[in-house]
């Protein structure tokens, strides 16, 4: 049984109890039917209440003449009142505390077997290492690879390093799908390394903005760039994170164009383009910077853009160049916005 419940919670004072009590401090006397008559209650009533009052002590009546009552402190009899349930609770308190500490006891086993399992989240901090990390899941790789490379400009030697693993990687019949930015379009590198894949099998699809810079293979390892600007990488191998990058992946590729180069888009569609999506960033309050990066291009070219887009419109600021352009329905896109 419980120790609470055996020990029982003493009865509180009733009204009447409390009402004689009173009556009896200030009287220092106890007449019944005296009390009765103040109290306007019973003989029987206040029979009762001195009844308890006598037993819980707190009333002591004696046939001395010179103190026929006396007082007890309510405060002394409620100590020795509460006193069990004092200790039950005492005791309650220390079993708390010892079940407490036999679980943290197990936390600290917990813990120690985190620090030694194998971890589904690796940081590789140097560009060397990430360079062998990628060329080690491009060879295990089985049947896909999706990537997304923000950024218009690419250097020529990562270039020709993709190229060789990314031809024997479709040669094995894995399906390779890329993202880049539409600024790609006018990076020739990118050009020549797009048309050599894209006869291999490669598909590459291009957007104004990507979400970031990302490698899966087989949808089972993801590579994120390490945070602060570092060439070092993450290495994700956890299902659940792996396949919520491949869902914003599909996503932005459901949205995306095919790749083609600027020229045969036409310069003139592409640059509005570009134009557009700027003046709706600008509207947005973003920075030189801001808009720089998202774009994939160089801040330099970023605010020669800005620049022609305020000059064009006549604006004193870069916002006010963008309400400009959403009053007259300039950042609607056309449909279609590029070729399809």
């Amino acid at each position: 049984m419980d120790e609470e419940v055996a020990i029982g919670h003493p009865a509180q004072p009733t009204s009447d109890e409390v009402a004689l009590y009173g009556w009896a401090a200030v009287h220092e006397r106890m007449d019944v039917d005296v009390a009765a008559i103040d109290l306007e209650l019973s003989r029987d009533d206040i029979l009762s209440a001195l009844s308890s009052l006598t037993e819980r002590g707190l009333i002591h009546l004696s046939d001395d003449d010179a103190a026929p009552l006396r007082l007890m402190d309510p405060k002394l009899v409620a100590d020795v009142v509460t006193a069990p349930m004092e200790m039950a609770i005492r005791r309650q308190q220390e079993s708390l505390d010892a079940a407490r500490g036999r679980f943290s006891g197990l936390h600290e086993h917990y813990l120690e077997g985190m620090r030694r399992r194998s971890l589904k989240v690796e940081l590789v901090p140097r560009l060397e290492e990430v360079r062998a990390a990628l060329n080690r899941a491009a060879a295990e790789c089985k049947t896909e690879v999706l990537t997304s490379q923000p950024g218009g400009n690419r250097v020529p030697e990562a270039l020709e390093e993709a190229l060789k693993r990314d031809s024997v990687t479709l040669a094995r019949g894995v399906r390779m799908r890329t993202l880049y930015q539409h600024t790609a379009r006018f990076n020739g590198p990118s050009q020549s390394y797009v048309a050599a894949m894209a006869q291999l099998g490669a598909e590459y699809r291009t957007a104004h903005e990507l979400f970031g810079r990302l490698i899966v293979f087989d949808r089972e390892v993801a590579f994120i760039p390490e945070a602060g600007g570092t060439w070092g990488a993450v290495i994700i191998r956890e299902p659940s994170i792996v396949h919520y990058m491949c869902d914003i992946f599909e996503q932005t590729w459901s949205l995306a164009q095919p790749f083609s180069d600027a020229t045969t888009d036409g310069l003139e569609t592409v640059a509005r383009e570009v134009d557009r999506t700027i003046a709706r960033l600008l509207a947005a309050g973003l920075k030189d910077e801001t808009i720089a990066r998202r774009l994939g291009m160089s801040l330099r070219t970023a605010r020669r853009h800005i620049a022609d887009i305020m000059e064009s419109l006549g604006a004193e600021s870069r916002f006010q160049a963008g309400v400009i352009m959403a009053s007259r329905g300039l950042l609607k896109e056309d449909k279609p916005t590029l070729q399809e």
